[in-house]
């Protein structure tokens, strides 16, 4: 690939954050909506939404691309043939323009004004700036007190083992979230953030974007928020504050020995309260900046960032696969250094048709309750990378996730504990886990984190249908991996360590024989892949079993513009004999850019 096609495409990732988060941005907790929040809802919902403004990306040596006159005009132009009235908003932090559309549009309407901006050989993408929500559970019941999460030995995430080796200290973890409500259990690890929400309603502080990250609260009335596909309203009924990432900062870094409240997973780690999510959610280009703002990015009219994250902790999400505009804006977060935590969702459905649970880069994280079943709510799938604790409160609060809240229904009142349920409260557990692995180890990149987490997984004690990941966090073995400690294989391990080139718009093949080992391959096949290569999003990724079937693992994407692919995919691969040859199929698509297989290993 060419030096001008690498730098179109890292502007179109960092596009693509925002979008992630556009639209109601949704944290995922349990089934039932908490106060102030909501289910995500079916993954056609958001797409059949009225749009009011679209996210352009013009390729990097359109005009359009640095000049915001020239994007105002194009806005105008593309407005008069679609018939309707556009205008240029601003410039979000990746460089795309925010267009606004005048009105509320329908479907169709929406569809000519996109078509006009797509018929232009200079716009990379545009896509509509869409709404996720909130979707953390707040039961009655607030006597819970233990946090089983923790350290049970069942289903628990063995943090208290990875305290003698790291606490997060010096560490900065975003959230991106609704922002943070004062708790004197949480306040000694909270540090100056931004409040990226730009429309006054949503905002419910009465202002748009400002420094100030508090959390008024974002209690909604029957209807407040429009009405939905089917012309129901949105919420269905009067909702009150969730309080949602005041939870989340507290699983993360609630203050530790302080003879109070909880404990932190990472408790002398910092945590920046980032504003996206307040009344009727929030959206994707607000969303898209706060990921570029929050990862140490330039943004438009706001002020850098003195503290970038070098983790950003996302429990939010909506409907539809990842789109280009997301996973720019997080390609371009991890580029600099910061790992992107996010849910997986609440739907009990495929994670693969949520965003940003299906983007690649981050880290997908699926809840298990307290007999480390993959918690009825929470989604499943390939792409889950991850499991953690999220609870589960339908037959008592005590099986939730205990942390910070407040006792304010429709404003601030007394801060107390709660538990919740939900993905939303499994991500902070990863969040917290990626900071003691920063501390730990400072060197290593987020992808090395990810895959140092899902190495030293273990087998979910309960059960888990549909996927998910590599199994059970465990915070004791993924730390002890990060700082350089042996962790032992937990099976028989085959390496094929011999080079294989990949040259440009070809296949190739390397082979591992595997002898011994009797039946069927696992449920949890692990695949680890070390594959050096300058452009990533030209490659696909397969593993061929001995009877000839193929598993996609990885799938070419030209918003990937990221080095190398050093990853561990675990496969269900039971239905097949383990013994005979397994072969790593790899395939360049695009000419410029070439690479090798440098190994890989099977995991049995």
């Amino acid at each position: 690939m060419n030096g001008s096609r690498r730098i179109r495409i890292s502007l179109l990732a960092a596009t693509a954050t925002a979008l992630l988060c556009a639209g109601t941005a949704t944290s995922v907790a349990a089934p039932l909506p908490a106060p102030g929040a909501q289910d995500a809802g079916p993954a056609t919902a958001a797409g059949s939404a009225p749009v009011e403004r679209l996210i352009v990306g013009y390729k990097s040596q359109a005009a359009e691309a640095r000049s915001n006159d020239a994007a105002a005009k194009d806005a105008e132009a593309k407005g008069e043939k679609a018939g309707e009235s556009l205008d240029f908003d601003r410039r979000l932090g990746t460089g795309a323009a925010l267009v606004d559309l005048g009105a509320e549009l329908g479907k169709a309407d929406t569809a000519d004004v996109m078509a006009a901006f797509r018929a232009d050989p200079d716009v990379a993408y545009v896509v509509p700036d869409t709404r996720m929500y909130a979707t953390a559970v707040q039961p009655n019941d607030t006597e819970y007190s233990r946090q089983w999460d923790l350290f049970e030995a069942t289903a628990g995430m063995n943090v208290p083992g990875a305290w003698d080796k790291a606490t997060g200290e010096g560490v900065k973890v975003a959230v991106i979230d609704t922002g943070y409500v004062a708790h004197s259990d949480l306040a000694a690890n909270v540090i100056a953030g931004y409040d990226f929400i730009s429309d006054s309603f949503m905002a419910n502080d009465g202002g748009g974007r400002d420094s100030n990250a508090a959390d008024p609260g974002d209690w909604m009335n029957r209807g407040e928020c429009g009405t939905d596909q089917f012309g129901q309203p949105v919420p269905a009924r009067d909702t009150n504050n969730s309080w949602h990432g005041t939870h989340v900062a507290g699983t993360i870094a609630a203050t530790t020995g302080n003879s109070k409240g909880i404990a932190g997973i990472a408790y002398n780690a910092t945590v920046q309260p980032v504003r996206v999510l307040g009344k009727c959610g929030g959206t994707t280009a607000d969303i898209i900046d706060a990921i570029t703002w929050a990862s140490g990015g330039s943004v438009q009219g706001v002020p850098a960032n003195p503290n970038p994250a070098d983790v950003i902790n996302m429990s939010l999400g909506g409907g539809g696969a990842c789109d280009s505009g997301t996973q720019s804006a997080i390609n371009g977060a991890v580029s600099r250094g910061t790992t992107v935590v996010v849910a997986a969702g609440n739907s009990n459905a495929n994670a693969a048709n949520f965003n940003p649970a299906s983007c690649s880069n981050v880290i997908s994280v699926a809840a298990s309750d307290r007999e480390g079943n993959r918690a009825a709510y929470s989604n499943y799938g390939s792409l889950i990378d991850i499991t953690a604790p999220g609870g589960e409160t339908s037959v008592s609060s005590a099986n939730g996730i205990w942390s910070t809240l407040n006792t304010g229904t429709r404003s601030v009142g007394s801060e107390n504990y709660v538990a919740y349920q939900g993905t939303s409260m499994a991500a902070p557990h990863i969040a917290g886990l990626a900071a003691l692995m920063n501390q730990a180890s400072p060197s290593m990149t987020p992808v090395q984190i990810e895959t140092a987490i899902k190495n030293s997984a273990r087998t979910l004690p309960g059960s888990c249908s549909g996927g998910c990941g590599a199994g059970l966090a465990n915070a004791a073995a993924a730390v002890g991996a990060g700082s350089g400690e042996p962790v032992p294989p937990t099976g028989n391990v085959f390496t094929n360590s011999a080079n294989v080139n990949i040259p440009d718009n070809s296949t190739v093949t390397s082979s591992i024989p595997v002898t011994g080992i009797s039946g069927n391959a696992p449920t949890a096949l692990k695949v680890a892949v070390d594959i050096k290569h300058t452009y990533r999003g030209d490659l696909r990724i397969e593993l061929v079993a001995p009877n000839g079937g193929a598993t996609q693992l990885k799938a070419t994407s030209s918003s990937d513009s990221a080095d190398n692919v050093i990853t561990t995919y675990t496969v269900d691969a039971s239905g097949v004999a383990a013994s005979g040859t397994w072969k790593l199929r790899v395939t360049d698509i695009y000419s410029g850019d070439t690479g090798y297989i440098d190994s890989w290993s099977l995991t049995f």
